[in-house]
């Protein structure tokens, strides 16, 4: 029996210690907050219901296969994903990359040629990605069972590895330059797709899976980190929550224990189920450790986007809220500007984004009080906007974050006529909120960056960096890959229980 330390109660760190407990090692989980969760969490205002990062996810064979590992998969419910589009120029749901293929050619006429370039491009790339939309992530395997999972991609996969060398480091924006000219709103519409400048294969996968892989939690996600809660401390789990760890502590290059407020404690090993960044360059006891390289790579190493959200309460009944909306998820553009994420002095950038619109109550009802509902309105915000958002002047930044609260419920109101009048009440989270409560670098949403000319994993985006410079010191997260996400926490976890062993 091992003793192990987990920092971090995400979905990554719930699930490694699971799988540890349920071997009959002893394990400890350190969570900062008050409840578990991380980025898959949520919480409670006024009987409302909101989700407090991850909407939905994707790759449900890979969660599937966690979950009923661990012993929890009949707690969990899926809803299915399917968001309705809304323009000037179309307004449609994404039931099908046929649906949506229709809708572009519907919308843009005049821009024909430049669709039939951009699909004919991207087409092959999704048909490649179609043999693996349904299967388990390869590290959840192990031994003669990894063997034969790792079959069909030596059958199947031969295409894909030739289009992804194809592609390289191509972005959405060089691949919607090709066919479409810049400024027009078709151009903006492609461009835009995912991340800022995310890499084609990943704008492939997109559209991958919001045509058949996509799902909400039923329940919220804060029951999926509920129910992995329970069952680590069914099992015999320590979870303590409201601790966090202040260091890592290691002697003579290996990780050794943690320390907290209440004291130190030694363990056989650690896993960092948390972010990457802060693991090194704040935990470690003996920053020392890391080669002088690798730390400023570190350092440097561009992170995923963060995202401003606006959290509504209203005095509206579902009915009618579905009335508007049509489903419970809305993305909403008019692409009428361009948009810059990385001009942090645009003072205007809020006035020209798109924004996601979802709606908790409107996939359960027992989201929200009866007779009323709740309503979500996110964009991608950058950390760095306007001086880091003026964080370290609380009446600025106050002032700032109220300001792109109003924009955003007013650009909310084409879909839902009146809706400020409706709020009985309104919060909001900048990216640092969202730091402050995940932990996450500038509030990052799904590890490091997507774009690809700016990778912190150099084998590529597919791999798992769970082992680190210091020795019994593993990466338990969606750190430990470059497109992090559900699918890249739950693969981690794999790997870090197997070695932490």
């Amino acid at each position: 029996m091992k003793k192990v330390a987990i920092i971090g109660a995400g979905l990554g760190g719930l699930v490694a210690g699971n799988l540890l407990v349920k071997k009959g090692h002893k394990v400890t989980l350190y969570e900062a907050q008050a409840t578990a969760g991380g980025y898959t969490a949520g919480f409670r205002r006024k009987g409302f219901y909101f989700e407090a990062g991850t909407l939905s996810l994707e790759s449900t064979a890979t969660l599937y296969k966690a979950l009923e590992d661990i012993g929890v998969r009949d707690q969990f419910r899926l809803v299915r994903k399917q968001d309705r589009l809304v323009s000037p120029y179309f307004d449609f749901t994404f039931t099908s990359t046929d649906a949506f293929k229709k809708a572009a050619y519907d919308a843009f006429p005049a821009d024909k040629a430049g669709l039939n370039g951009y699909f004919g491009e991207i087409d092959p790339l999704c048909k490649a990605l179609q043999p693996f939309l349904n299967r388990v992530s390869l590290p959840l395997f192990s031994g003669l069972r990894r063997v034969i999972e790792l079959i069909p991609y030596f059958t199947k996969g031969r295409a894909l590895v030739a289009l992804v060398k194809k592609f390289g480091d191509t972005t959405s924006v060089d691949l919607a330059a090709r066919h479409f000219a810049r400024g027009t709103p078709v151009y903006r519409m492609f461009s835009g797709f995912g991340y800022p400048k995310s890499g084609v294969m990943s704008l492939a996968g997109m559209f991958t899976f919001l045509a058949e892989d996509y799902w909400y939690a039923a329940d919220g996600m804060q029951h999926l980190a509920d129910i992995l809660a329970d069952k680590f401390k069914e099992r015999g789990g320590d979870l303590r929550l409201r601790v966090p760890v202040n260091k890592i502590l290691t002697r003579q290059g290996r990780a050794v224990g943690v320390a907290t407020e209440g004291g130190s404690e030694e363990f056989d090993s650690v896993i960092s189920a948390c972010d990457y960044k802060r693991t090194f360059t704040e935990l470690l006891d003996d920053p020392a450790l890391v080669p002088g390289d690798q730390m400023e790579r570190i350092k440097k190493a561009a992170v995923s986007e963060g995202v401003f959200t606006v959290f509504l309460g209203l005095a509206m009944s579902n009915d009618e809220l579905r009335s508007h909306m049509k489903n419970p998820g809305v993305n909403y553009d008019t692409y009428d500007h361009d948009v810059d994420y990385e001009n942090a002095s645009d003072a205007d950038l809020f006035a020209k984004v798109g924004i996601a619109l979802h709606s908790p109550s409107l996939i359960n009802p027992a989201l929200a009080p009866e007779r009323k509902s709740s309503l979500m309105i996110m964009t991608i915000a950058p950390a760095g906007w306007q001086d880091g958002w003026h964080h370290h002047d609380r009446e600025q930044y106050l002032a700032l974050k109220e300001s792109v609260k109003d924009k955003l419920i007013a650009k909310a109101e084409a879909v839902i006529p009146g809706l400020r009048s409706r709020a009985e009440f309104a919060e909001a989270a900048t990216p640092f909120t969202y730091e402050r409560y995940t932990g996450n670098t500038d509030g990052a949403t799904s590890a490091w960056s997507w774009d690809p000319r700016k990778k912190f994993y150099e084998k590529g985006f597919a791999s798992l960096g769970v082992v680190t410079p210091v020795r019994n010191l593993f990466i338990g997260s969606c750190w430990a890959s470059q497109i992090g996400g559900i699918p890249g926490a739950v693969a981690a976890a794999y790997v870090a229980a197997r070695k932490a062993k």
